[in-house]
């Protein structure tokens, strides 16, 4: 049974849509918490949960799951699903192993500190935003493939299929789909090869039409015959250089062929006895989560009640200062000394709450200024929980909503603008 995408009003937010394996019939997202016995998949597109819905129905377990959502929603969610971007994978095993996986988009091998300023040392708007040389290398592919080489029990092949299906055959699109599309027409108009994708003869799409992507297909095929020499060797490769280097960008086939995932060990943390797994940097969102928990473990927030003023008040404090930490301590750990250990520690958490007055709010101003506290539809996560207790956690992107609205020709293969997360400007 298949769902609309649920969004709410802003464009730039997403919801959720989850679905239940169990022997009732799956429901769509709402107030009321979805229950199941074998399993739970939550991913922001409905198409895409069945995908995963239907591999845990199989016998797959919940990487297999994952790999194949991730696949799916690179084709029904394409302002954040992706094959050309990068993310994060979590793994909570049922036999007490725990890893993460990094496949975070790289810096071309050509990348350097001033290469979105101008003659005068000034930042060149949009540059490292939009086109192709704001494209970082793409991760996602080779992610999925680690994960399920490492901890998968099915086929590539058979996890790829629907992906396949719905790239080659299209997807009716519903009002959340045409919504997210239609926030990015003047963009797709730019470049040739997303506009003859993503707009329907020059026109944006409407509820009920069909969204075909011929190929991405053909790229999802490549990579399901041949794994990461599906997309980082051959047709595929060789098509992401040559948009690359048609549209002033910087990446090589030696930019491809040095791209390796990564697994390190994921950062935990405890809060009221129970045991957090999140993830460490490069990600600075487990590091956030934790901190912010350790915050919060000094207050009564249960004796407060669920949405108390006192609760929220508190809440927000604490978020504010482990934001404020993020942005001033926390980078690649490749190249910054992160002051995990620190961050994370009991007493520096009883040192922030001291600080936290209950009689009035804190000035954002006074603490970081500049810190924008929005959330967009250009990242998305998705969770899969299996039968035998397996879970994975999983945020990728494409960094802006449809990156950098630029897409490989012949390869449907829509490119991030992840060099902006990088500093266009020293200070």
């Amino acid at each position: 049974m298949n769902f609309p995408s649920v969004r709410r009003a802003s464009v730039r937010l997403s919801a959720a849509v989850a679905l239940a394996v169990s022997g009732l019939s799956a429901q769509a997202a709402s107030t009321t918490p979805v229950a199941a016995e074998h399993g739970m998949v939550v991913t922001a597109q409905s198409l895409a949960t069945q995908v995963g819905v239907d591999v845990l129905k199989k016998g797959g377990n919940a990487v297999d799951a994952a790999v194949a959502v991730g696949y799916a929603l690179a084709v029904v969610y394409p302002a954040a699903g992706n094959l050309g971007g990068g993310g994060f994978m979590t793994i909570a095993l049922a036999d007490g192993r725990k890893t993460f996986i990094d496949f975070r988009e790289k810096a071309p091998l050509a990348a350097t500190a001033n290469m979105y300023l101008d003659a005068k040392g000034n930042i060149i708007p949009g540059l490292s935003t939009r086109g192709h040389l704001s494209v970082a290398v793409p991760g996602t592919v080779a992610g999925m493939e680690l994960a399920l080489a490492k901890y998968g029990s099915l086929k590539r092949a058979e996890l790829m299929r629907p992906s396949i299906k719905l790239a080659e055959q299209g997807f009716v699109l519903r009002q959340g789909d045409v919504d997210l599309l239609a926030a990015s027409t003047d963009e797709f108009k730019m470049d040739a090869p997303t506009a003859a994708i993503f707009l329907n003869r020059g026109q944006p799409f409407k509820v009920g039409e069909t969204l075909v992507q011929a190929d991405l297909a053909r790229t999802l095929t490549a990579i399901s015959q041949r794994g990461t020499d599906g997309f980082y060797k051959g047709p595929v490769a060789g098509a992401i250089v040559g948009s690359s280097k048609k549209g002033q960008g910087i990446i090589t086939q030696a930019d491809l062929d040095q791209y390796q995932a990564r697994e390190l060990k994921p950062l935990e943390c405890s809060y009221r006895g129970l045991q957090v797994i999140s993830a460490p940097p490069p990600s600075s969102g487990g590091v956030v989560i934790c901190e912010m928990l350790a915050i919060l473990e000094g207050y009564p927030l249960k004796d407060w009640g669920f949405r108390s003023a006192k609760g929220v008040h508190v809440q927000i404090e604490a978020m504010r200062r482990a934001y404020v930490d993020r942005n001033n301590y926390l980078g690649d750990p490749d190249f910054v000394n992160n002051p995990v250990d620190h961050l994370l520690d009991k007493n520096y958490a009883a040192q922030v709450r001291d600080g936290i007055s209950m009689t009035k709010a804190g000035v954002s101003s006074e603490i970081q200024p500049g810190t924008a506290p929005h959330e967009g539809t250009n990242t998305t996560h998705y969770s899969i929980v299996d039968n035998s207790g397996n879970a994975v956690s999983v945020t990728y992107t494409l960094n802006n909503l449809f990156g950098a609205h630029v897409t490989a020709a012949t390869t449907g293969v829509l490119l991030n603008d992840e060099m902006d997360d990088f500093t266009s400007k020293v200070g």
